[in-house]
């Protein structure tokens, strides 16, 4: 196999991976800046500016080919999706890990796999046969993953000391300090989030048909989410103007960081993962978020790393492979189907060749006959001119 083919074949992993790194990212530095009382409403108005401001020049540029023209319809969509992540999702995930932790929040958004894979089977984009070992290992995959991120969560066990942690105080709210209360009020608000997000992710897919310009996508989302986001946080934060002023610090770092690699690339990269693999390949990878949020949290944040976590992340990479092995065969599969087509398009070319050849050489036989009839009657007129001057 060629090199080319290889990385062909390697894009959507590598492009799903840098999505969750950036994702998990997001998660260390908003903990760190809603940890310094930004208000959640504020920061997702702002960061989905500064992804509207990057992306929206490149959009005009590089899809005025392939953009579509814009209907009432495809503005709808537009709405529809930039309340769904951009406000609904955002807000929520970000109030409940505000509630929690960043860990507790990154381990419970492994729901979403299962939610998606619901969501895309009921609009019809994901085939659901029970006999079908490919789908027995995409419904036991996603069980198993959502098994593993209750286990890192609810089973602590004993502290794994780190080198890089120890002795070391943790400065911010640690998931051992998170009550009962806030820990239900957090679970149920990230679990919400969760939803909005397959339901994002599934409408983003069938948009995408439609509407292939990635990047107009992209930026239409950005914008929605800023102008309907903004509209919410103005009635949230109303009477308190302070929460609208950001220096040189975390809250900036939070809001640039969580534009440019979460909102506009992060956007930009799962359509294009969705183009080629669909919404459930990218949301079975979400489980990776959570073991870089814990590895990034104990070097970053200090945060305490427990053995329950430590066999969760195992248990969430052996229904990860099921996952994937499932959605890899999917895709040869559609493969294999798209070369039947193009097999039977050549068969079909080499027939009517076929075909064209033999009418070809019947008319050729004709004509030769022809030939063949004239010279006979030109020998015939010439032996009865011979005999007609004998008699002569």
């Amino acid at each position: 196999m060629s090199k080319s083919k290889v990385f062909t074949r390697l894009k959507p992993f590598l492009a799903v991976l840098f999505l969750q790194f950036g994702l998990a990212g997001m998660d260390i530095i908003a903990k760190a800046a809603l940890n310094e009382r930004m208000s959640n409403y504020v920061f997702v108005v702002y960061y989905h500016a500064i992804a509207t401001i990057v992306i929206a020049p490149f959009a005009i540029i590089l899809d005025k080919k392939v953009r579509p023209k814009l209907t009432k319809a495809m503005f709808l969509k537009f709405v529809i999706l930039g309340l769904l992540e951009p406000v609904i999702d955002q807000n929520l995930y970000v109030l409940g890990m505000k509630n929690t932790t960043a860990t507790f929040a990154a381990a419970l958004c492994n729901i979403l796999p299962a939610i998606t894979f619901v969501v895309a089977w009921i609009f019809g984009l994901e085939k659901v046969k029970l006999k079908s070992i490919r789908t027995q290992a995409k419904v036991g995959g996603t069980l198993t993953t959502i098994g593993g991120a209750m286990l890192m969560t609810l089973v602590k066990g004993p502290v794994i000391h780190l080198i890089w942690t120890k002795g070391k105080i943790h400065h911010l709210q640690g998931s051992r300090e998170v009550d009962l209360k806030h820990s239900v009020i957090g679970s149920l608000m990230i679990t919400a989030g969760c939803f909005s997000w397959a339901c994002f992710m599934v409408l983003q897919s069938i948009t995408l048909e439609t509407y292939p310009a990635d990047l107009s996508l992209t930026a239409w989302i950005c914008l929605m989410g800023t102008v309907e986001g903004g509209a919410l946080a103005l009635v949230m934060e109303r009477g308190n103007p302070a929460v609208w002023s950001i220096k040189f610090d975390t809250k900036l770092l939070a809001v640039v960081y969580s534009g440019v690699i979460c909102s506009g690339l992060g956007y930009y990269v799962q359509g294009i993962i969705m183009k080629e693999r669909g919404p459930v390949f990218v949301t079975a990878f979400s489980p990776l978020n959570m073991i870089i949020v814990a590895v990034l949290g104990s070097f970053i944040l200090a945060e305490q790393i427990f053995l329950g976590g430590v066999i969760g992340a195992f248990v969430i990479s052996a229904g990860l492979y099921l996952v994937v092995w499932g959605k890899s065969n999917d895709h040869k599969l559609q493969d294999l189907l798209i070369d039947n087509e193009k097999e039977v398009t050549s068969s079909q070319m080499l027939e009517a060749i076929r075909i064209n050849d033999e009418e070809n050489h019947k008319v050729l036989s004709v004509d030769s006959e022809k030939e063949v009839k004239s010279e006979q009657m030109i020998e015939v007129s010439r032996i009865n001119d011979e005999e007609n001057h004998k008699v002569l």
